[in-house]
């Protein structure tokens, strides 16, 4: 997605510090300092404008006051998610959580639930959920969207030039 926008002509906000590897070839797009959003926002003077890579469950830290935020809400098959975990585990030599897939598909689904319940609530987000395996298969409509959403300034073609269908591993039906 952050490849998308950014081709797109949208400014990411990124760091680099994560560098592309097995796992993700293109790198990781993330901003260390928004994994610590719990103690500071700092960040955020940085962010507006931009697109930023996050995690689901640190956006409740997110301020409410003086900001508004628009969310791309990226969903993904539940066991092509773990698969893709437990494969990049496996390559960096550390073990996973000792739970069964199962149950952290529970653990994932319920945090993701809740999330998404908090953010209906919430009037300083506006959220797009966007189905990755939809975006793989069929791009355009998906960045059509996508640019609706963020106002029409992005160019829809590029971002689709952005997509690698190459890159989607651990498929599972």
């Amino acid at each position: 997605m952050m490849q998308m926008l950014l081709a797109g002509g949208m400014p990411v906000l990124t760091d680099r510090k994560r560098v592309a590897d097995e796992d993700n070839p293109r790198g990781y797009w993330e901003f260390e300092a928004v994994k610590n959003t719990r103690t500071s926002c700092e960040w955020l003077r940085q962010a507006q404008g931009k697109a930023v890579k996050m995690v689901h469950l640190l956006l409740t830290d997110l301020p409410r006051e003086g900001y508004s935020y628009r969310v791309l809400l990226m969903k993904r098959r539940m066991a092509e998610v773990l698969a893709s975990q437990r494969v990049m585990l496996q390559r960096q030599g550390k073990s996973g959580a000792a739970l069964s897939e199962e149950r952290l598909s529970q653990i994932f689904l319920g945090q993701m639930a809740r999330v998404e319940n908090w953010l209906k609530e919430q009037p300083h987000f506006a959220v797009l959920p966007v189905d990755y395996n939809e975006l793989i298969a069929n791009p355009m409509p998906q960045a059509e969207a996508i640019n609706e959403f963020l106002g029409r300034a992005l160019d829809s073609e590029k971002m689709i030039q952005a997509v690698n269908p190459r890159l989607y591993r651990q498929r599972i039906s």
